[in-house]
């Protein structure tokens, strides 16, 4: 998995590609958690290359977004494809969080 943050105008944009598992998920949970702790007003995960999510992936966006909550920040996933979309439906994610299917930002 590689990760890149890109700052612009009070937002963070963490960009995720590769898969998103046990393994790989603690390098992006430091990364959001430094983001909220850093009271950031809006956080974007872009997940477009992101083929693969299993349920540590699923808790660490869980974790950032009790964080976001906590801090009154906004957390908007973009670019969940039809790889990974399926498993935000079977958790009842795609609920939750508010998500973009394409990789644009609003």
């Amino acid at each position: 998995m590689e990760v890149t943050l890109a700052d612009s105008e009070g937002r963070s944009e963490v960009t995720v590609s590769g898969d998103l598992d046990m393994q790989s998920s603690p390098e992006l949970r430091r990364m959001l958690s430094d983001l909220v702790r850093k009271n950031v007003p809006h956080i974007i995960i872009n997940l477009e290359a992101v083929p693969y999510i299993d349920s540590s992936g699923l808790a660490t966006l869980v974790e950032c977004m009790q964080g976001t909550n906590r801090t009154k920040a906004r957390l908007q996933l973009i670019g969940v494809n039809e790889k990974i979309w399926p498993v935000f439906e079977l958790a009842r994610l795609h609920k939750v969080f508010e998500i973009s299917r394409d990789a644009t930002v609003d």
